[in-house]
């Protein structure tokens, strides 16, 4: 049975300072690791058409997932059907979705914290570009910590990381594809100084 993953992002500011008022709620950080992530698609770029993913990440564990849209979208949150399992074994995954047609398109990285409140989970993220705060669970739990932690609910974030990532693209005219800490290393412009494009704004 496939699993709604629902979710929203904020961009930050002040990236340790939320970290503070998310634990004064009583969360608990499971701790903070760094991420690898590869982007398969098959010759067709069928995945992306569809708006699917199919990720293989490696931080503390190797994990393989495949997201899709569901039948009814929102415009309130962001939702998708995740399936998701842990392999054991980086490189052989890789090799196995490969010899079953799928190439790897894209790589991204980020450094990831994340800190749980019974069934809510907050993921502080240090993407290349900046720093946010996903808050993944419930629909009425996202928006009551959305509320206690005052972050304003007109600029969350629908989009994920890679389509930040191509808006970012577009807007600086970067000639990369992989979202990496080293690619984005000598970009002196403000990667989200066009912020506003990001926000979903007004229900």
């Amino acid at each position: 049975m496939e699993k709604l993953e629902v979710e929203v992002k904020f961009y930050l500011t002040d990236i340790e300072g939320m970290r503070n008022s998310i634990l004064k709620l009583g969360a608990k950080s499971n701790g903070r690791v760094f991420e690898t992530n590869i982007r398969y698609e098959d010759k067709n770029n069928s995945l992306m058409k569809k708006k699917s993913l199919l990720r293989l990440r490696q931080d503390e564990k190797t994990t393989i997932t495949f997201k899709s849209s569901p039948a009814v979208r929102s415009k309130e949150y962001k939702i998708f059907n995740e399936l998701e399992v842990e392999v054991s074994d980086f490189a052989t995954m890789g090799q196995i979705l490969e010899a079953l047609g799928y190439h790897p398109a894209q790589k991204y990285e980020k450094w990831r914290e994340t800190i749980k409140l019974d069934q809510t989970l907050f993921c502080l993220d240090s993407m290349p570009y900046g720093n946010f705060l996903e808050i993944e669970g419930q629909e009425k739990e996202i928006r009551h910590y959305a509320s206690q932690l005052g972050l304003n609910w007109h600029k969350r974030i629908l989009f994920n990381y890679l389509e930040i990532f191509e808006i970012i693209r577009k807007n600086l005219s970067l000639d990369f594809k992989d979202l990496t800490f080293n690619n984005f290393a000598t970009i002196a412009a403000d990667a989200l100084a066009f912020l506003d494009q990001l926000e979903a704004g007004n229900p």
